[in-house]
């Protein structure tokens, strides 16, 4: 991760395409545990979908800004698609693994993109993208000044890492296009209790989703261990 870190140094967004290996990734990766694995799997299926919304939450106003500001959006737009791109792969070793993720993803994707993200005007769309943008930000900030990926396989905690740290590289975009846009209060309000109750309800729903799919006597220790 060090090259990385020497590339965070840079202010200009850089998009890095990345390759992980995943082949190798056991069925309960986190240090063996069933439910520290399927905690982080759970927020994993919220990101390609969610980053495709974000894209077209700052697109929407890529005309409309300063030439400073629209090249922070592409940089930003890269750099969510590429996230999208290695989380998709992922999934696949999940299903490879024996994990049944698409009934859940066209649900969410239903709920989330089809029904409320049209309910909801663009400049509180935008809103939505820069408070997800904080928590994702604050998370990634957590995950790389403590241990708390130390016990994860290898490739996925570079996953994250890695995602984590073009998190904090870009946060700003979402709510610096919003102060030049819509810059009210309430607006971003209305976007923090919309990005508070649609993460945690579709990420406690995707642990769900897979909590399921385990034997009993599996979900009776993670039980246990939380």
């Amino acid at each position: 991760m060090n090259t990385m870190a020497s590339q965070m140094a840079s202010t200009a967004l850089v998009v890095r395409r990345m390759a992980f290996p995943f082949e190798g990734v056991p069925r309960h990766w986190f240090g063996g545990s069933l439910f520290r694995t399927h905690l982080v799997n759970g927020v994993n299926f919220v990101f390609p979908a969610g980053e495709r919304f974000f894209i077209r939450s700052v697109n929407h106003y890529a005309t409309k800004v300063s030439p400073a500001m629209r090249d922070r959006i592409r940089g930003f737009a890269g750099q969510e698609a590429m996230h999208q791109v290695e989380h998709l792969r992922f999934f696949a070793t999940l299903e490879s693994q024996g994990y049944e993720i698409q009934s859940f993803l066209e649900w969410y994707e239903r709920v989330a993109y089809e029904f409320l993200e049209g309910s909801f005007p663009p400049e509180v769309r935008l809103a939505t993208t820069a408070a997800l943008e904080h928590y994702t930000a604050t998370l990634g900030e957590f995950a790389l000044r403590s241990e708390l990926l130390d016990k994860a396989h290898s490739e996925v905690r570079d996953l994250l890492m890695w995602h984590a740290a073009e998190e904090i590289e870009h946060k700003s975009v979402a709510y610096d296009l919003l102060q030049e846009v819509d810059p009210r209060y309430r607006t971003r309000l209305k976007g923090f209790a919309v990005a508070t109750g649609s993460l945690f309800y579709f990420w406690i729903a995707g642990v769900r989703h897979l909590m399921a799919q385990e034997p009993a006597e599996e979900r009776a220790k993670a039980e246990v261990e939380q």
